[in-house]
């Protein structure tokens, strides 16, 4: 087989289509500033039939998040001028309240408020504009952790950014975000806050459950977090210029990406809309976006001047796609488990002390477990022979200890012994609960089997079917939140009285925990 770059590259792309299927998709590969690959292929739009071009736009959704922070740092030489604004949007919220650098680091402590949109009781598709986003921003009452301390992935943390970055100016996001564009020579990129339609007729497609794919119905407006609309070549403008200002300490992207620790000290592999990540065990800087029918990364590797950004206008996984196209580039193959190593034998259910949250491990592919914990999916962890499991230097790990199975989350600074869930369960739990903090309500019926909704200021949710975990231990899954990644299932753990009557619920999931619900 021929194994030059070019016949690499060429095997890498011609494969995407099919690895990744739906309507359409771009990418692309550059080495020391120059273009490599330059490729689209299927539809921006099948019903018109509009091809996908590098010059599509493009919704890069949470990508948006370093070029906020870059408007940030190119407006104010000391971000902390913001801190001031940011506490006058969480009024209600106790100190001490998070500063705006906690907020670029995704440190603030805030629950995140796609999520909490659907404890409010957010229809899935209903629209969600600046005035919803501000009644839910300026509810926050308490913290998931003291700011600084941990780390949790937090939208409004941007919005926030980008609001106050503009009151303090004077000028919008959209001309700070300008001049960063202009700066970069990204010709087309706009803010596309509104997310029903893109300029130029480029629509994002779900996947339906009988086959095929459908135009996805979003009714969001996005700002600071997830509003950039790009095409490939501004991205690849985006790319060439990081290289460009390598090594120039004052460059925006080096400043974007410098080091970043907690509190404690400890390096914190995210900061300034950024994560430190490793890819096929390099270290590289980059962000993924998603939006219902729209998926796209970006990765670049420092070291070997790397860069490579995919986009997919369905749901399909564009970082594997990216790392796909890395591994052609670098000349090898994804790293594979062992799978001669059994399954262990700390399989099952635990609750994670801290925050309340389930961590179910399960048997994965041979050589493989799944981690049930903070992700709406399941993130698979490779087996070691020392009988631990876990990803690459910043994935979770699973550690057997003497005093029981360890949980290690060094991106989030989160280090814990896992409690084993007693076995069993108690249904009794129909009935209503309230949430003083966010004066929201839980509705759990027994309709043969338990189901459960949440309602609230936005709307009345779906009834979704519990799911026991252990006794008095339940899951409640989030098929979709507003921004179509869901938080991941929703951890219910009863509390009972001195009697064993139920006295209440604690709830939460990974950006929206800790959450106490009385029994009306």
């Amino acid at each position: 087989m021929n194994d030059t770059l070019d016949a690499r590259l060429d095997r890498a792309l011609a494969a995407l289509p099919r690895a990744y299927p739906g309507p359409g998709g771009a990418i692309a590969v550059l080495r020391e500033g120059e273009v490599l690959a330059r490729h689209a292929w299927g539809w921006a739009n099948a019903e018109r039939r509009v091809p996908f071009t590098p010059k599509s736009l493009f919704r890069m959704c949470s990508i948006t998040k370093q070029f906020t922070c870059a408007s940030v740092l190119a407006a104010l030489p000391d971000p902390t001028a913001l801190d001031d604004a940011i506490a006058a949007r969480l009024p209600r919220l106790a100190r001490p309240k998070p500063n705006a650098l906690q907020l670029a680091h995704n440190q603030s402590g805030l629950r995140d408020y796609w999520a909490v949109a659907m404890l409010h009781g957010s229809p899935a598709e209903a629209p969600f504009g600046d005035a919803e986003a501000a009644m839910v921003i300026a509810g926050s009452r308490t913290l998931h952790f003291a700011p600084g301390t941990r780390s949790s992935y937090v939208n409004q943390n941007f919005r926030l950014l980008g609001d106050v970055l503009a009151e303090r100016t004077g000028r919008s996001l959209a001309e700070h975000l300008r001049g960063i564009f202009d700066r970069a020579g990204m010709a087309s990129a706009i803010l596309a806050a509104d997310t029903r339609a893109l300029p130029d007729g480029t629509e994002g497609y779900e996947q339906m459950s009988q086959g095929g794919h459908r135009v996805a119905v979003n009714r969001l407006i996005w700002t600071g977090d997830a509003g950039l609309g790009a095409s490939l070549d501004d991205m690849i403008a985006w790319e060439k210029h990081i290289d460009a200002t390598r090594d120039d300490p004052g460059s925006l992207y080096q400043r974007l990406s410098a080091p970043v620790a907690f509190a404690d000290g400890r390096v914190a592999p995210y900061g300034f809309g950024l994560a430190r990540e490793e890819a096929l065990g390099r270290p590289a800087t980059g962000h993924g976006g998603g939006l219902r029918g729209w998926s796209s990364h970006r990765l670049y590797l420092p070291k070997e001047r790397v860069s490579v950004v995919a986009m997919l206008n369905h749901l399909s996984d564009a970082r594997a796609a990216a790392i796909d196209v890395l591994a052609a580039v670098l000349g090898e193959a994804k790293r594979k488990a062992d799978a001669s190593l059994p399954a262990p034998a700390w399989l099952g259910s635990y609750v994670e002390p801290e925050t309340g949250i389930a961590a179910r491990v399960e048997a994965g592919e041979p050589g493989q477990v799944k981690l049930r914990f903070a992700a709406w999916r399941p993130e698979t962890l490779d087996l070691k022979a020392d009988g631990s499991a876990g990803g690459g230097a910043r994935a979770s790990r699973l550690v057997p200890a003497p005093e029981g199975l360890r949980l290690e989350r060094p991106s989030d600074n989160l280090f814990s012994t896992l409690v084993p869930v007693k076995p069993g369960m108690r249904a009794d739990i129909a009935g209503r609960y309230r949430c003083a903090e966010l004066d929201a309500e839980l509705t759990v019926t027994d309709a043969g089997v338990p189901y459960a909704a949440f309602s609230g200021f936005l709307g009345q949710g779906r009834m979704e079917l519990l799911d026991p975990i252990g006794e008095d231990l339940w899951a409640m899954p989030c098929p979709r939140a507003l921004d179509h990644s869901p938080p991941g299932d929703w951890t219910l753990s009863v509390r009972r009285d001195g009697a064993g009557n139920v006295a209440g619920i604690t709830l939460g999931c990974w950006l929206a925990r800790g959450l106490d619900y009385q029994r009306l």
